[in-house]
């Protein structure tokens, strides 16, 4: 999750906005805050090869930025990937990656969830949740907040004091 940001999306040229990798980085970092101040230490991995090959982080624990689920009253969570939307096959991704994750922390900056990644496995493989893609590259089921809140960890960002950082305009 390292690196320089330029202000493109190289890596994923059909992501809806520039400046997502970005978005996802600081939200990282902000959750880092968030789970230091609740005594769990988190340290990703920088550089590609490692998060390919071992996971996004060095304890098992990853994070993704869901910028509309207050809105939307549910989650959605990533199940597969693909790099362009003209890609033929997906990649297993999210739950599904087989990598050293065990925790997995979503939401956004008012709020977020840690979860035990097989329990969103569980819920998925259930059957009894919607499907759906985003801009032909994401494959993603929604998990609504009220099942997230029953098996998942809530951290409202306003509990915590760290999480009084000064944010940039959008």
């Amino acid at each position: 999750m390292g690196g320089i940001y330029t202000g493109t999306n190289q890596e994923y040229p059909d992501a809806p906005l520039d400046n997502s990798l970005e978005k996802g980085r600081e939200f990282l970092d902000f959750v880092m805050l968030n789970l230091k101040a609740l005594g769990i230490y988190m340290q990703p991995f920088t550089s590609k090869r490692y998060q390919y090959d071992v996971g996004e982080s060095i304890n098992g624990i990853e994070v993704k930025y869901d910028s509309r689920f207050t809105d939307t009253g549910r989650l959605s969570i990533e199940i597969a990937e693909k790099t362009r939307a003209s890609n033929k096959d997906w990649t297993p991704s999210g739950i599904y990656r087989e990598d050293n994750t065990w925790l997995y922390v979503q939401g956004n900056f008012d709020h977020f969830f840690i979860f035990i990644k097989k329990h969103l496995v569980f819920l998925h493989k259930t059957g009894r949740y919607q499907e759906g893609e985003s801009h032909g590259t994401v494959k993603k089921f929604y998990l609504p907040i009220e099942d997230a809140e029953r098996w998942g960890h809530k951290v409202h960002s306003s509990n915590v004091s760290v999480c009084q950082v000064k944010r940039h305009p959008e």
